[in-house]
Protein backbone atom coordinates (compact mmCIF):
# COMPACT_ATOMS: atom_id res chain seq x y z
CA UNK A 1 0.00 0.00 0.00
CA UNK A 2 1.49 3.61 -0.80
CA UNK A 3 2.21 5.70 2.41
CA UNK A 4 0.95 8.78 0.26
CA UNK A 5 -2.78 7.26 0.13
CA UNK A 6 -2.61 6.33 3.69
CA UNK A 7 -1.80 9.51 4.51
CA UNK A 8 -4.08 11.18 2.44
CA UNK A 9 -6.90 8.94 4.36
CA UNK A 10 -5.92 9.80 7.68
CA UNK A 11 -6.52 13.60 7.24
CA UNK A 12 -10.06 12.87 7.81
CA UNK A 13 -12.19 12.05 10.87
CA UNK A 14 -12.77 8.10 11.69
CA UNK A 15 -16.31 8.03 9.79
CA UNK A 16 -14.74 9.11 6.44
CA UNK A 17 -11.39 7.09 7.22
CA UNK A 18 -13.65 4.13 7.71
CA UNK A 19 -15.78 4.81 4.41
CA UNK A 20 -12.66 5.11 2.30
CA UNK A 21 -10.51 2.45 3.73
CA UNK A 22 -13.57 0.60 2.50
CA UNK A 23 -13.32 1.75 -0.77
CA UNK A 24 -9.26 0.87 -1.12
CA UNK A 25 -9.87 -2.36 0.31
CA UNK A 26 -12.61 -2.89 -2.33
CA UNK A 27 -9.61 -1.79 -5.35
CA UNK A 28 -7.39 -4.22 -3.84
CA UNK A 29 -9.69 -7.26 -3.52
CA UNK A 30 -10.67 -6.94 -7.18
CA UNK A 31 -7.22 -5.71 -8.62
CA UNK A 32 -4.57 -7.36 -6.29
CA UNK A 33 -1.54 -5.61 -6.99
CA UNK A 34 -3.03 -2.55 -8.28
CA UNK A 35 -0.70 0.06 -8.72
CA UNK A 36 -2.19 2.97 -5.96
CA UNK A 37 -1.06 6.66 -5.83
CA UNK A 38 -1.69 9.96 -5.08
CA UNK A 39 -2.54 11.94 -8.70
CA UNK A 40 -4.20 15.30 -9.15
CA UNK A 41 -3.92 15.24 -5.06
CA UNK A 42 -6.42 12.02 -4.31
CA UNK A 43 -6.09 8.85 -4.77
CA UNK A 44 -5.90 6.85 -7.90
CA UNK A 45 -5.71 2.99 -8.55
CA UNK A 46 -4.61 1.71 -12.16
CA UNK A 47 -6.58 -0.32 -14.11
CA UNK A 48 -4.52 -0.93 -16.98
CA UNK A 49 -3.58 1.90 -19.08
CA UNK A 50 -6.06 3.93 -17.03
CA UNK A 51 -7.08 5.16 -13.56
CA UNK A 52 -10.04 5.07 -11.36
CA UNK A 53 -9.82 8.14 -8.54
CA UNK A 54 -11.78 8.51 -5.13
CA UNK A 55 -11.84 12.02 -3.52
CA UNK A 56 -13.30 13.13 0.07
CA UNK A 57 -15.61 16.04 0.29
CA UNK A 58 -17.58 17.41 3.63
CA UNK A 59 -20.70 15.80 2.49
CA UNK A 60 -19.70 13.07 0.05
CA UNK A 61 -16.75 10.92 -1.56
CA UNK A 62 -16.42 11.39 -5.32
CA UNK A 63 -15.45 8.77 -7.50
CA UNK A 64 -14.43 9.25 -11.33
CA UNK A 65 -14.35 8.46 -14.18
CA UNK A 66 -17.44 6.62 -14.99
CA UNK A 67 -17.64 7.53 -18.50
CA UNK A 68 -18.41 4.29 -21.24
CA UNK A 69 -20.22 1.82 -18.62
CA UNK A 70 -23.41 1.96 -20.69
CA UNK A 71 -24.51 -1.39 -19.05
CA UNK A 72 -24.71 0.43 -15.53
CA UNK A 73 -26.75 3.80 -16.69
CA UNK A 74 -29.45 2.86 -14.65
CA UNK A 75 -27.42 1.72 -11.54
CA UNK A 76 -25.33 4.88 -11.31
CA UNK A 77 -28.14 7.55 -12.11
CA UNK A 78 -28.91 7.71 -8.54
CA UNK A 79 -25.02 8.83 -7.91
CA UNK A 80 -24.40 10.97 -10.98
CA UNK A 81 -22.82 13.95 -9.77
CA UNK A 82 -24.79 17.16 -10.97
CA UNK A 83 -23.16 18.70 -14.23
CA UNK A 84 -20.88 15.93 -14.87
CA UNK A 85 -20.70 13.45 -17.63
CA UNK A 86 -18.30 10.86 -15.35
CA UNK A 87 -18.69 11.70 -11.59
CA UNK A 88 -20.58 9.93 -8.92
CA UNK A 89 -20.73 11.22 -5.32
CA UNK A 90 -21.84 8.63 -2.62
CA UNK A 91 -23.25 11.02 0.01
CA UNK A 92 -21.86 10.59 3.62
CA UNK A 93 -25.44 10.17 5.11
CA UNK A 94 -26.04 7.17 2.83
CA UNK A 95 -24.46 4.00 2.73
CA UNK A 96 -21.14 2.56 -0.06
CA UNK A 97 -22.78 1.21 -2.82
CA UNK A 98 -19.63 -1.45 -2.38
CA UNK A 99 -21.28 -3.80 -4.89
CA UNK A 100 -21.74 -0.94 -7.31
CA UNK A 101 -17.91 0.01 -7.02
CA UNK A 102 -17.47 -3.84 -7.39
CA UNK A 103 -19.40 -3.72 -11.02
CA UNK A 104 -17.22 -0.56 -11.85
CA UNK A 105 -14.16 -1.56 -11.07
CA UNK A 106 -14.70 -5.15 -12.74
CA UNK A 107 -16.01 -3.68 -16.43
CA UNK A 108 -13.07 -1.07 -16.23
CA UNK A 109 -10.72 -4.03 -15.94
CA UNK A 110 -12.40 -5.70 -18.91
CA UNK A 111 -11.84 -2.48 -21.21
Amino acid sequence: MNDAVTQYISGFGPEIQARLNALRALFHEELPGTEESIRYQIPAFRIGKRHLYFAAYKKHIGFYPVYGLKELLPEIDDYKAPKTKDTLHFLHDQPLPLELVRKIIRLKKEK
